[in-house]
């Protein structure tokens, strides 16, 4: 975090030919609040690096070796001293920022350090620990409030006082006086007394779609004019609350459960709403529950749904990369092995049996092959290297993997060995979902089996004459970009079309007169 916010800084001052603490002010003022900064000579030929190890906000361990992101400085003595304050009631002449921002892109622990952000810690600590809506003033894990894992991942309650109120139920007694499910649709037709949920929706296969998902299907993002000088403004971090409290993660724009045109590129299209637009009824039937660095297995125990008042479901089960990637040295060792990803796998499986409605889906989908990543962007600039053209991926990864912080030690390094050993494991795992699609039966849903769609997803790109970094998120260097989610979405929404058309259910023909009569049906 300090190597980061001091090169944006020093960038800063260059880009507005500025002073340090010009351009320090010129942050603070994007930033919205007041923040705790700290006062410290910077030598113009001192980088990032030199100034974080001197103020031992960054520190080598013992036996471990000096991490850096940027080339030694030219020269080797320079003067420090500290000061607290805050932004805009500055005395000194030159100083610094520090936001402690997470140890790696994938976290936030040490985040709680950051003043405006700490009255958020504990709250975010809960919703990340349950992937359950911190504002449910019923219990019945849907939510008013749209951040805390509220309505941007599940679809939003329409009555937070009722527990048996909310989306994906089916309708009680057809929803005459009030709307039970949230889709929007209730009361009776006045020319013949018909209620609307039942001369609409009866018998046209009403479902909702929920993801089991890693950081990718959370949809993690950080917006690149976050640090890339040439684009910042205050405009730029007007998001960056509502960013943090939804974990960097962005599942409103995501490939399976975004419903909300993107504002960070892009376009949205996504699974939920194609089958929105398929059958009117399923509006607001939606559960994104992914989290940042957790293996998909364990995720299942946070799903809504009761097997006798609700709608079947789709589920999507998308272990892309977490049970290959990690931050260790040994990075191997620490990958689910094919016995550990089946006993995983099946379990979450036999709990999803228990509690999903008779009639539902389950997809699997396979790990990715991420070598794409070093192949379309190790000597590529990184935004906060475009200035001066002085970082690309491969300096990034490096050194995130110096701090044993990296995404994915496996994938991100210029060893080619390593790059294909993690490949190989990643086409095991598939394997292992392949044969449990093929396999195993259950009581209350078919199951299915699709490889990750990313060689697709690259040639359609190619066709609409994209480059394939593109499809990669610019900041982290790791996670799908926008473009490449809404991709997937076709390529995804194809397959089911012509290979499993059960899955996705008949199309509605009241749409015309659903949106008629109850227009946006309540909006999301």
């Amino acid at each position: 975090g300090c190597v980061l916010v001091v090169s944006v800084i020093e960038q800063l001052a260059q880009w507005h030919n500025s002073t340090v603490k010009a351009a320090m002010e010129r942050l603070c003022n994007y930033i919205p609040g007041k923040y705790q900064i700290i006062h410290h000579i910077i030598d113009r030929e001192m980088n990032a690096d030199v100034v974080c190890h001197s103020l031992k906000l960054c520190k080598q361990d013992p036996g471990q070796p000096l991490c850096h992101l940027y080339p030694p400085p030219k020269v080797s003595c320079f003067f420090t001293f500290f000061k607290a304050t805050d932004c805009g009631r500055t005395n000194a002449s030159i100083f610094f920022y520090f936001l402690p921002l997470q140890k790696s892109f994938m976290g936030f622990s040490s985040v709680c350090a950051f003043p405006l952000l700490a009255n958020l810690c504990e709250k975010i600590k809960y919703v990340m620990r349950n992937k359950l809506p911190f504002e449910d003033f019923d219990g019945d894990k849907f939510s008013t409030f749209p951040t805390l894992r509220g309505y941007h991942w599940r679809g939003r309650d329409c009555n937070d006082k009722n527990t048996t109120v909310y989306p994906g139920r089916r309708p009680d007694n057809w929803d005459v006086k009030s709307d039970s499910n949230c889709n929007g649709i209730w009361g009776v037709d006045p020319k013949d007394g018909i209620p609307y949920e039942e001369k609409f929706c009866k018998g046209a296969d009403s479902q909702g779609v929920v993801l089991l998902g890693d950081s990718a299907g959370a949809h993690f993002h950080i917006p690149p004019e976050w640090m890339t000088v040439t684009q910042m403004s205050a405009k730029s971090f007007a998001n960056l609350p509502m960013a943090f409290t939804d974990e960097l993660d962005w599942p409103q724009f995501s490939e399976i459960t975004g419903f909300l045109n993107s504002t960070i590129g892009g376009w949205t299209d996504s699974l939920y709403l194609r089958l929105r637009r398929r059958n009117r009824c399923n509006h607001r039937d939606l559960q994104n529950i992914s989290q940042n660095g957790m293996l998909t297995a364990y995720l299942s125990f946070s799903l809504a749904r009761n097997q006798l008042l609700d709608n079947p479901a789709i589920v999507i089960y998308a272990t892309i990369g977490n049970d290959v990637c990690n931050g260790n040295r040994d990075t191997l060792a620490h990958m689910t092995t094919p016995k550990e990803m089946l006993s995983n796998v099946v379990q979450a499986l036999q709990y999803l049996d228990s509690h999903l409605p008779n009639g539902s889906h389950v997809i699997l989908t396979g790990l990715v092959d991420g070598r794409f990543l070093w192949d379309n962007l190790h000597d590529r600039y990184h935004p906060l290297g475009q200035l001066n053209r002085d970082i690309t991926y491969s300096q990034l990864y490096s050194f995130l993997d110096c701090l044993q912080v990296s995404p994915c030690s496996g994938w991100l390094t210029p060893n080619e060995t390593l790059r294909n050993l993690t490949s190989e494991r990643a086409l095991q795992l598939s394997n292992v979902l392949k044969e449990i699609a093929r396999s195993e039966k259950f009581a209350n849903f078919d199951i299915f089996y699709m490889d990750f769609p990313l060689r697709q997803t690259a040639e359609e790109w190619h066709k609409m004459g994209g480059e394939p970094w593109q499809l990669i998120e610019p900041v982290d260097g790791f996670h799908p970009s926008q473009i490449a989610a809404a991709l997937g979405t076709s390529i995804t929404w194809q397959k089911a079309l012509h290979e499993w058309p059960q899955v996705l259910g008949k199309e509605n023909p009241f749409n015309d007169q659903i949106e008629a009569i109850f227009k946006d049906q309540g909006g999301h």
